[in-house]
């Protein structure tokens, strides 16, 4: 994959006109978006072909065809870039302006139909080769000739075959491929939202946010660390983005971090691990989050209200680790006097607050998440207006208006691309098939189905975005989890959850290789351990399997469930690290682990027994420190 560069001073004048161009492309784009978001909503195709086209002719600018293409002049490398410009304005302004006719033609496609798209389909997989990488092309091209030669497939997922024409037409042509629900959401409430985040980042929100979380755990063991947890909460709740959560509060955390004690890449990997949290953590969550509503047909204020607790939780099993290892390695907050004064710090950016409290009022309100986007961004940048340090210049304003296009190109190529896949699997009913076997695999037991779809996700996370991985996931096994008894956004929650070890699983870690960058540590080496301190993915949808976590029971059980699950987190904790308050034996961490899995289990006198044994342990604990404490004292 290759990287976009600014053009700098001695940039030739093509280079320069190559980025300008990208400039109003991303301006266009971000203002068309508004204006469709708050003012005139428009015709689905036309509004995502309008979208699309902008989108593929960022990913062909911003993106040379292959490392090292020369774009100082007209070479044969920029001339390629210039002419699939030019088919993705023409495949696009066809569909823009011969919409009502391509309805008329449903199923009696002409030429030019077919034609078109064919050309869009490999539009799509050109700019998906060159933003996301060659693991998501070849998936897409492997569903493709999927969909061509179903007879050949082996009996458990074959099917008659489609033709070249009826697989074209209908992933281009349709809102059931490349148009479909991801590059639907992608188009509205994602865009919207990445471009609320860049707002707040130019403003110097996101300053305010990291400066408030030193305030307040920086003096406490481990504290740049839990700085780190915290201000990624604070930063992910409101961008939803993880890598540039990352970079974002990284490059101040994981510096601190390194000052107080902590190894390159343990630091890199706390930051990776929280920022993967931000995805998680309403009121603004990953864009796997706006596509469960649309998926499950849930007003998105509910997904939030559900998401809160096991979000929470997550940054629970977090700064747990953080603390532990802080403990082992005594490591020590810093000096008041280096730390941001808390009222002097709220004196100075409260004004942040009112977007975010605006926003939060607008859905609460029932709005759509995207009318909820639209005054979001007008409030920060009004808000912004209250203090001289905090207002954006006209320029500025510019400047913002296209880095939002230019963020939201990833997040749109892969819900492009994911359409492809979620079109051949619909047309063929290989999801039906796949939920099958899970079903049958797992016996009817929701743990091993839980087991499977786990492992299909850390697969999957090794080649997908997590935004694509969710997708491809929750149509495979969503259906099969339903029909093993879990509720629809039950199923759908732990599917979001598990696809976001895709930010994190070796061999493919976006967020630890730009935390380790950021470090200047060892990448695998932080993949690995991130992986590790992320383990609350894949603990905490099991609870929410089993227990009423998202709050579907009575209150009793749901308090019950939250408590049970602290106490297990702990215990996972604990048992890894395998240190609490002063090392544990062989006995104790295998007891901790034991009593762990106690408590996340589905019957209710198991978890009172787990309860009971974390006790105890938790009292072998207390008794090995206060003997520490006694043989310290007497050391003279």
């Amino acid at each position: 994959m290759t990287k976009d560069t600014e053009a700098t001073p001695s940039s030739s004048l093509t280079e320069k006109a190559i980025w300008k161009a990208v400039a109003v492309v991303g301006i266009l784009l971000s203002l068309f978006e508004l204006y469709t978001a708050g003012v005139v909503a428009m015709t689905a195709m036309r509004q995502r072909s309008v979208f699309l086209s902008a989108i593929l002719i960022l990913a062909f600018l911003t993106r040379p065809p292959y490392k090292g293409a020369r774009r100082d002049r007209l070479t044969p490398a920029l001339c390629v870039d210039i002419l699939l410009v030019l088919v993705s304005v023409i495949v696009c302004a066809y569909i823009f302006i011969d919409l009502d006719g391509i309805f008329a033609r449903q199923g009696d496609w002409s030429q030019w139909d077919v034609t078109m798209g064919i050309v869009l389909v490999l539009l799509v997989m050109e700019s998906t080769r060159r933003v996301i990488g060659l693991n998501l092309t070849c998936i897409v091209a492997f569903f493709l000739l999927f969909g061509y030669f179903g007879p050949y497939m082996p009996e458990l997922v074959m099917h008659k075959g489609y033709s070249i024409e009826r697989m074209a037409t209908t992933l281009s042509l349709t809102t059931e491929g490349i148009f479909g629900l991801p590059t639907a959401v992608a188009a509205t409430f994602v865009f919207i939202f990445i471009l609320f985040g860049a707002f707040l980042d130019k403003t110097g929100a996101g300053n305010f946010f990291i400066n408030l979380s030193y305030s307040i755990t920086g003096r406490f063991s481990g504290g740049p660390a839990k700085t780190a947890v915290v201000a990624s909460g604070f930063m992910g709740s409101v961008a939803g983005s993880a890598v540039a959560n990352v970079v974002a509060t990284g490059s101040f955390t994981i510096p601190m971090m390194k000052k107080t004690g902590y190894k390159s890449h343990v630091a890199a990997a706390v930051e990776a691990s929280a920022s993967t949290g931000g995805q998680l953590m309403p009121p603004i969550m990953g864009a796997g989050a706006f596509l469960m509503a649309e998926f499950t047909q849930t007003p998105y204020v509910e997904i939030i209200k559900i998401a809160f607790i096991p979000a929470v939780l997550y940054f629970f099993s977090v700064i747990l680790f953080v603390h532990v290892e802080a403990q082992k390695e005594g490591i020590w907050g810093l000096p008041k006097e280096e730390l941001p004064k808390l009222l002097e710090t709220l004196k100075q950016g409260i004004h942040f607050i009112i977007p975010v409290g605006i926003l939060i009022t607008v859905l609460l309100m029932n709005y759509s998440p995207m009318m909820a986007g639209f005054i979001a961004i007008l409030a920060v940048y009004f808000t912004g207006m209250l203090r001289k340090e905090s207002r954006i210049s006209f320029y500025t304003l510019l400047k913002t208006l296209e880095q939002g296009a230019r963020n939201a190109v990833v997040v749109a190529v892969a819900c492009a691309a994911a359409g492809i896949i979620v079109g051949i699997v619909n047309l063929t009913g290989t999801g039906l098939r796949f939920s099958s076997l899970v079903v049958s695999l797992s016996q009817g037991i929701p743990l091993l189905a839980l087991g499977l779809v786990a492992v299909t996700s850390l697969f999957l996370g090794m080649g997908l975005p997590v935004t694509a991985s969710y997708i491809v996931l929750v149509i495979l096994a969503g259906p099969g989890l339903m029909d093993l008894g879990l509720p629809l956004l039950t199923a759908h929650m732990i599917v979001y959850w598990y696809s976001q070890d895709a930010n994190i699983t070796p061999p493919v870690a976006l967020e630890s290789f730009a935390a380790s960058g950021i470090a200047g540590s060892s990448p695998m080496r932080t993949a690995f351990t991130s992986w590790k301190l992320a383990k609350g993915l894949y603990i905490i949808p099991v609870i929410m399997a089993y227990h009423p976590l998202l709050g579907n029971g009575p209150m009793w059980e749901v308090v019950q469930t939250v408590i049970f699950s602290v106490l297990a987190i702990i215990g996972f904790v604990v048992c890894l690290e395998r240190y609490f308050m002063a090392p544990l034996s062989w006995i104790e961490t295998v007891g901790f682990g034991a009593s762990a899995i106690a408590l996340i289990w589905a019957d209710n006198m198991t978890n009172y027994l787990g309860c009971a044994a974390f006790l105890m342990f938790c009292c072998i604990q207390i008794f090995k420190k206060q003997k520490e404490k006694t043989k310290e004292a007497l050391v003279p």
